[in-house]
C-alpha cells in the first residue's frame, strides 16, 4: 500500500484462522468479532482464508459476512459457509494421489495417511488423529482412501517437526502436487498443483472487482505465504513461523493478544 493510501481503510481483509484470527485456546474474543463486524458494516469485504477443512467452518458462520464464503482447505475449496456447500474445487487426481503417496511412503516408511474431500474426512487406521473425527469418517486402507478426488492429502510423521517433514516430502513430489503445513504438529498437507490460498483468494477478489492493491492479509505459516506475497499489504502476527516473519510488510501483536482487531480497529477508526 502507497503511503498516500495509508488513510484509506482496504476493501478486502483476508486473514488466516487458527494462529492467526483464532487464540491458542480456539476462541475468538468478543474484540475481534466487533472488529470483525465494524469491517463489514464499513462496506469493506472479510473473508477467512484456512487451512481448515469446511466442516471447521460452521460455527463460525456469524463471521462470514453477507457474502457467506470462505476460502477452506488451503484454497482448494470455495465454500458457502451458510448453506454447506462447495462453490468450486480444485482436487487432486485419485492418479496423482496414488503416485505420491506411494514415493512419500517409500521414502519415509512411518508416515500415517489420511484425506480430506470435499464432503468427508479419511484416514487409514493407523493414523493418529489430534482431534475428535467426523461420525461419518472413512477408516479404510490407503488404496481405498485414495479412490476419489480429494482436496487435501494428510500426512503425519510419529515425531519429525513439520518443517523437516515438509522439507523432505517436497524433495520427494516435486511440483506434481502443492505441500505445505499450516503449523500442525508433524503434519503436513498436500493439494493440487497450483492450489494455495493466494489462487483462490486472487479468483474472489477478481469476482469483486477488487485488485490486490486494495487488499490487506494476515497469516502466521507456511501455507500462508503466497497469500501474503499476493496481497498488497500483508501483516504476520508476532507469533508467526519466523519465515512468514521475514517477509511481511508488517507484524503486529500476537494471536493470543487480538493482533488482526488491533490493527483493523486502527485501520477502520474503530
Amino acid at each position: 500500500m502507497k503511503a498516500s493510501e495509508a488513510h484509506r481503510p482496504p476493501r478486502l481483509v483476508a486473514t488466516d484462522l487458527d494462529g492467526t484470527l483464532v487464540r491458542s485456546d480456539r476462541s475468538i474474543s468478543d474484540r475481534t468479532r466487533a472488529a470483525v463486524a465494524a469491517v463489514q458494516r464499513a462496506g469493506s469485504v472479510f473473508v477467512m482464508v484456512t487451512a481448515r477443512p469446511p466442516r471447521w467452518l460452521h460455527d463460525l458462520a456469524d463471521l462470514v459476512g453477507d457474502h457467506g464464503i470462505a476460502i477452506v482447505a488451503n484454497g482448494a475449496i470455495l465454500y458457502d459457509v451458510g448453506r454447506q456447500t462447495a462453490i468450486r474445487t480444485r482436487l487432486i487426481d485419485p492418479a496423482v494421489l496414488h503416485e505420491v503417496a506411494t514415493a512419500i511412503r517409500s521414502e519415509i516408511p512411518e508416515v500415517e495417511f489420511a484425506i480430506e474431500r470435499s464432503n468427508r474426512y479419511g484416514q487409514e487406521p493407523q493414523y493418529v488423529n489430534r482431534w475428535p473425527k467426523p461420525e461419518d469418517t472413512l477408516i479404510a486402507e490407503l488404496e481405498v482412501l485414495l479412490a476419489e478426488p480429494a482436496a487435501k492429502l494428510l500426512v503425519r510423521h510419529p515425531s519429525w517437526h513439520s518443517d523437516d517433514l515438509l522439507a523432505r516430502i517436497s524433495a520427494v513430489v516435486g511440483e506434481r502436487v502443492t505441500a505445505s503445513h499450516s503449523g500442525g504438529t508433524s503434519l503436513v498437507e498436500i493439494g493440487a498443483t497450483g492450489v494455495s490460498k493466494a489462487a483462490m483468494l486472487a479468483d474472489f477478489a477478481a469476482e469483486l472487482d477488487i485488485p490486490a492493491a486494495d487488499t490487506i492479509a494476515f497469516g502466521d505459516s507456511l501455507n500462508d505465504l503466497p497469500m501474503l506475497a499476493w496481497a498488497g499489504t500483508s501483516y504476520a502476527v508476532e507469533n508467526a513461523h519466523a519465515d512468514v516473519l521475514a517477509v511481511v510488510d508488517r507484524v503486529c501483536p500476537s494471536n493470543d493478544e487480538d493482533g488482526v482487531a488491533a490493527v483493523l480497529e486502527e485501520l477502520f477508526d474503530l
